[in-house]
């Protein structure tokens, strides 16, 4: 039978008064693996987050390719790949732009789209600036509703367009999560020390992974707090539990490193 081998003592995650460059650093380099900033927004900006909500279109996701429900509003690029990792441009800026108009529509205040992002920029000492495509800048900062869970899955932009797809060029991959609504028992994250090998396609669900995938994996688990912001690498295999009865609800979106040194974002 497989057994676990030795811990890594550098898969650790930390909580911080506040996100640091250092912080980035480590999660990009691989050195740390998460950063958890507890009350990173207020309860006023998550007040107004979740005032709005009904005043912006949530759509969900295609059944046949993810089988737990998921509200979302915001365009995630991912979504919008065709063939060998390709953009469906026409249809992605239709929505981002749809989307655009909407969050400005919606007049939220404090808008934790722009707060989250300076915030960040200020850790890393220059601020965090849109991705863009052909000089045309993406949207970045999706609002989802996770409360039946989601499949143990990994995101890397690199691989899923592997000719590129951004006009800056990434080196390392950041998730950035902030909870409006957080639930008191469940939603938890876990991360797994475990990236994608192509043996793991033998176990492949839908968009994600079976258990059998990271089943001997360190891993660790963390969970949600009102206002908590969490950072961690998305190229390790993650996933989110069902919180029954209560709402999880968070603003995402990801960060990348050039190799220019700068950071952007987009969903």
């Amino acid at each position: 039978m497989p057994r676990i081998s030795a811990l890594d003592p550098l898969f650790t995650a930390v909580d911080a008064a506040a996100f640091t460059d250092r912080h980035l650093a480590a999660l990009a380099a691989g050195t740390l693996a998460a950063v958890r900033v507890p009350g990173f927004l207020e309860t006023p900006a998550c007040q107004a987050t979740l005032a709005v909500l009904d005043r912006l279109p949530v759509t969900g996701y295609d059944p046949e390719r993810v089988p737990t429900r998921i509200a979302r509003f915001g365009p995630a690029i991912n979504d919008y790949r065709i063939g060998q990792g390709c953009l469906d441009t026409e249809r992605y800026w239709r929505d981002a732009e749809a989307a655009r108009a909407a969050w400005h529509r919606s007049g939220m205040r404090p808008d934790p789209a722009a707060l989250c992002m300076a915030r960040l920029g200020s850790a890393w000492g220059a601020a965090v600036n849109p991705a863009t495509v052909n000089g045309r800048e993406v949207f970045g900062g999706t609002l989802r509703e996770i409360n039946d869970g989601t499949l143990i899955h990994y995101d890397d932009i690199n691989r899923e367009f592997p000719d590129g797809l951004f006009d800056q060029p990434i080196v390392a991959q950041l998730a950035f999560n902030v909870w409006a609504a957080a639930p008191d028992a469940g939603g938890t994250t876990t991360v797994w020390r475990h990236r994608w090998e192509p043996a793991d396609e033998q176990h492949r669900e839908a968009y994600g992974y079976l258990p059998a995938t990271v089943e001997y994996c360190q891993h660790m688990r963390l969970h949600p707090g009102l206002g908590d912001a969490l950072l961690f690498n998305p190229a390790n295999f993650h996933a989110v539990a069902p919180n029954p009865g209560e709402r999880r609800i968070a603003f995402a979106f990801f960060l990348g490193l050039t190799t220019s040194g700068q950071l952007i974002a987009w969903s």
